[in-house]
């Protein structure tokens, strides 16, 4: 479908600001128009290159061969990972909760136990300051 991209491009005319934009997003988004409508309202596209699709990418090389596309892809790993992990650990691919506020209420606790989980694995995490290990 289109609906998922019309509304990107809604809430993206909705950032406010003059500075230099950049929106990041997955593959489902390496479309032409998607990409071009993007450029058109003077933000950079930075999607995730789908080479396998009929047709190539809609991102060339202007925008992949830079530094902030790459630091842009590795910090949209970083967040689909916790998506991941909440579709599989924390049951919110199908919720058993049925209602706006107690799914809300669902996706925000498995969020927080994802980042918990995550802050557990840092390296030196539970090292008191000053400590000595």
């Amino acid at each position: 479908g289109f609906a998922e991209r019309a509304s990107a491009l809604q809430l993206l005319d909705c950032v406010p600001g003059a500075h230099a934009k950049t929106v990041g997003a997955d593959k489902a988004y390496d479309t032409r128009d998607f990409v071009n409508d993007c450029r058109a309202r003077n933000l950079t596209p930075h999607v995730a290159r789908n080479d396998e699709r009929w047709g190539g990418s809609a991102i060339d090389g202007r925008t992949s061969r830079h530094a902030g596309y790459r630091t842009s892809q590795i910090i949209r790993k970083r967040i689909e990972e916790h998506f991941g992990w909440g579709k599989t650990v924390g049951r919110i691919r199908q919720t058993v909760y049925r209602g706006i506020r107690r799914v809300d209420q669902h996706f925000k606790l498995t969020m927080v136990a994802s980042n918990l989980t995550r802050m557990a694995r840092m390296p030196g995490a539970g090292v008191p300051q000053g400590a000595v290990r």
